[in-house]
């Protein structure tokens, strides 16, 4: 078994489209309006794999707290450098964390969130 992708409510669908093409360097791979739901869905990829699914609802709900809320806590995307990596998503306006070292495996990590404050973890390989 294996994840086959994440499904992500936002707030402003075009803000969000934005972050996670341009920021964040995702593919699109489909986009579709579907009228009967006034929601827009968009498929995103990491190169070729198929990894998130955006979609936009009329009047969602506020996620309840930080991080540690009841459900997703965050989600971690694999990075070959987090300095680089880090330091691109300043560059492009982002806030972030500084980074740490995982006290188990050793290896460099950072949070930053999306435009909904969905918490972003970068994690160096």
């Amino acid at each position: 078994m294996k994840i086959h992708h994440i499904a992500i409510i936002c707030s402003d669908y075009e803000i969000s489209k934005k972050f996670y093409t341009e920021v964040l360097g995702l593919n699109i791979i489909r986009e579709v309006y579907r009228g009967e739901r006034r929601s827009f869905k968009l498929d995103l990829a990491i190169g070729d794999h198929y990894v998130i699914e955006l979609f936009s609802f009329p009047d969602p709900p506020e996620r309840p707290s930080g991080p540690e809320a009841c459900g997703l806590r965050h989600l971690a995307f694999a990075v070959e450098n987090t300095d680089e990596k880090r330091e691109e998503l300043l560059q492009k306006g982002l806030s972030s964390e500084e980074i740490r070292i995982d006290e188990f495996t050793g290896k460099k990590f950072f949070f930053t969130q999306d435009p909904d404050h969905l918490p972003l973890e970068f994690y160096e390989i």
